[in-house]
């Protein structure tokens, strides 16, 4: 098992490249490098309108199936043992990803990053993440920062400046709260890591850090505070109710929530929600909560793997290839209003403009998120924990334990 690493450095937010056509691993040396790639995939994204620009510039295109959660992980293991595995399918970069490279599943791709990183377009921390026992496996569609996405009418009517410290943050969800105004966003189940990375991170990023890989533990009295920090904000009635399903880009259209954290991603969702960048949402960095000498942002990236036995193996990573390049990364991040991880492809919008200004200029240490930092094992229960935390407010101690004794058994197989 590979061990992680710790993300650093701001040019990581702006990296990626333009890539040869080898990829690492064994060569291909039968199957279609132009047509129609099936693509199996479990984002909201429209990947059919993405489709018809690579028909267009490499001859490809996309036949995209959609999945959700569990499901959409079973089918792909499942698809592994058969010759079905998807020529293109989305994962994550964590211990999921270990596993499938270890078992010789996916394709390799440590040609393509060796030349993307001698070139510029990708710093090897981003490299770090794609890499397991020295080698590198699938490539990034995106490398979004974790910001705080508002409701701009709602900040207008009640005179709200954004928040450059955390107490300026507390004082603007103080009156909110007072003039009927949820907050914040907060979510059970996968989301219910967010307020935990973002209060630790933001309090302490090397006992964060820590945590991820078994040197600190749960039930330090340090990560019991920031508990209960999270336990104050809820009692004060700073969250939405926590069991909502609702997407967060529902509630802040509807005035529910006034702000959210979320990956940079969400300005595809806000779209979808009908609210336009710098109009009805805009964002800014979340502020530490206890300042130092850099502020930490969360970064996560969005990873799309060939499989090895597929029958269109040479197609998805022609495809791959073209996607992580510049002229792959231009037209993606127009249609999704994202922050391009390419230094040749243009900030779509003048808020992505400014959020990469920001970025340059000024002191931020990257870390890498909670769902990907931590084992799954480890990570599955802190789910569960977190989300009962959320819906049975108290001590949580009894959470913390629980989640320390997954994290035990897990270190001590490592």
């Amino acid at each position: 098992m590979r061990a992680r690493k710790v993300l650093a450095g701001a040019a990581i937010v702006l990296a990626t490249a333009v890539v040869a056509t080898a990829c690492g691993g064994k060569p291909d040396t039968g199957g279609a490098t132009t047509g129609e790639l099936g693509f199996a995939h479990n984002k909201p994204w429209n990947f059919d309108a993405f489709s018809k620009i690579s028909k267009q510039d490499i001859d490809i295109s996309l036949k995209s199936t959609q999945y959700s959660g569990d499901p959409y992980r079973a089918f792909i293991r499942q698809s592994f043992r058969t010759k079905e595995s998807p020529g293109l399918f989305t994962w994550e970069v964590s211990t999921a990803l270990d596993e499938l490279a270890e078992q010789g599943v996916i394709a390799e791709t440590t040609d393509l990053w060796t030349e993307a990183v001698d070139k510029g377009y990708v710093t090897d921390a981003v490299r770090q993440l794609y890499t397991v026992n020295g080698k590198q496996y699938c490539t990034p569609i995106s490398v979004d920062d974790w910001v705080m996405f508002y409701n701009k009418s709602v900040f207008t009517k009640y005179h709200l400046t954004v928040p450059t410290t955390w107490d300026q943050l507390m004082q603007v969800a103080a009156t909110l709260k007072q003039h009927g105004v949820t907050p914040f966003w907060n979510q059970t189940k996968n989301f219910s890591f967010v307020w935990f990375q973002t209060l630790l991170a933001g309090t302490d990023l090397q006992l964060y850090n820590d945590l991820s890989t078994g040197k600190a533990k749960y039930t330090d009295p340090r990560v019991v505070a920031v508990m209960n920090s999270w336990l104050d904000l809820q009692t004060k009635g700073y969250f939405n109710d926590p069991g909502q399903t609702d997407f967060a880009r529902d509630l802040m259209r509807e005035g529910k929530i006034a702000m959210a954290p979320e990956g940079t991603w969400f300005t595809a969702d806000a779209a979808l929600a009908g609210m336009t960048m710098g109009k009805d949402v805009d964002m800014f960095v979340i502020p530490a909560v206890r300042p130092g000498a850099a502020t930490p942002i969360a970064i996560e990236t969005a990873p799309v793997c060939v499989g090895e036995s597929s029958k269109q193996k040479a197609l998805g990573l022609k495809f791959s290839q073209w996607w992580m390049s510049p002229q792959g990364q231009q037209p993606w991040v127009k249609q999704q209003g994202n922050l391009p991880f390419t230094p040749d492809a243009e900030a779509p919008t003048p808020q992505m403009k400014t959020l990469k200004t920001t970025l340059a200029a000024g002191k931020y240490e990257f870390y890498n998120r909670y769902f990907e930092a931590t084992p799954v094992p480890i990570r599955t229960v802190a789910l569960e924990q977190f989300s009962a935390f959320l819906t049975n407010r108290g001590d949580p101690m009894p959470y913390l334990t629980a989640i320390q004794a997954a994290a035990d058994e897990y270190w001590a197989g490592r």
